[in-house]
């Protein structure tokens, strides 16, 4: 299909979406340690029921041969067909505010057309924040609290919860290209890089996409539930630190690590992690944040025109 192909399809069945809202953005692809930003795709499919505004074109964005496609294989014939999907939607949290959500793959084709049709919704719908997440694998002890690397143009965010702060380069994403045309345009965005323990950053590590969670809750004021996630993530550590127990090797690794982490925290950085695995935040201790949160909100004079 050639480049001058639409790129989205408005769906005929979106409902109407009231102005001001947040954008929350999670882009599977490049880089997903612990399958932090898919578990957050899955959870806002699952628990939030979107409703989908724009349909993003396979067929423009998507490379078949890189990322195929599944299809289910019955006895003696084929069923469900499940290409990857890409969508703007409307969709509200645990205590039913409204935000919109772009989520689902990273495109491997036309980054620049793409970021101007997110660029020209955020204008159109002229939303309040832009929140993204991804998650990196780092040599961190899961034994401690995510920590979190924090760009964009929002200081207090930045201030507050960016624990490391490199001068580097890096391999861009199209979160990254989105993060930089919406500052651009001087929109408030935060991007926040998950940092996850590099032994775990091949697994699906439901803290991870806790900590996405309650990152996009940090920037937006948004509520999220997550106590399936909080019992899978109970399992799940135990089952590690099974592991960990009963290997010298792993062990001495583990204490290694929670060494240079205490060292670094306790030196290098006044920000704070926002959350602990092993003490995450129930629902109505979101809710309680939220109040925090609204009350300390800037007038409507601080607001983006």
């Amino acid at each position: 299909m050639p480049l001058s192909a639409p790129l989205f399809e408005r769906a005929a069945s979106a409902p109407p979406v009231p102005t001001g809202l947040p954008l929350v953005i999670a882009l599977t692809g490049f880089t997903d340690a612990g399958s932090a930003v898919s578990g957050l795709v899955d959870y806002v499919r699952d628990e939030l029921d979107p409703s989908p505004l724009a349909v993003y074109s396979n067929d423009v964005l998507l490379d078949y041969r890189a990322r195929r496609p599944i299809i289910s294989f019955d006895q003696d014939h084929l069923t469900d067909y499940r290409p990857p999907r890409l969508e703007l939607s409307l969709a509200h949290d645990a205590i039913g505010q409204p935000f919109l959500v772009l989520a689902g793959y990273e495109p491997d084709f036309a980054w620049d057309a793409f970021a101007a049709t997110v660029v020209d919704f955020a204008e159109t719908l002229a939303v309040s924040t832009v929140t993204w997440v991804h998650a990196i694998p780092m040599p961190v002890p899961h034994t401690r609290p995510i920590g979190t690397t924090v760009s964009g143009t929002r200081a207090e965010l930045t201030e507050a919860h960016s624990v490391w702060k490199p001068h580097t380069q890096v391999p861009a994403t199209a979160g990254h290209l989105l993060e930089y045309r919406l500052a651009q345009q001087g929109f408030a965005i935060a991007g926040f890089v998950l940092l996850v323990p590099h032994y775990l950053g091949d697994t699906e590590y439901p803290a991870a996409t806790l900590a996405g969670l309650d990152s996009i809750a940090a920037a937006t004021g948004l509520v999220f539930s997550g106590d399936d996630l909080r019992e899978q993530n109970r399992e799940y550590l135990t089952k590690v630190d099974e592991q960990m127990t009963g290997s010298e090797e792993l062990s001495r690794m583990l204490e290694g690590l929670e060494e240079r982490y205490d060292a670094y925290m306790a030196g290098s950085t006044l920000a704070t992690p926002i959350i602990h695995t092993g003490d995450l935040p129930s629902a109505d201790e979101l809710a309680a944040e939220l109040e925090r949160f609204l009350a300390t909100r800037p007038g409507d004079e601080d607001k983006r025109p």
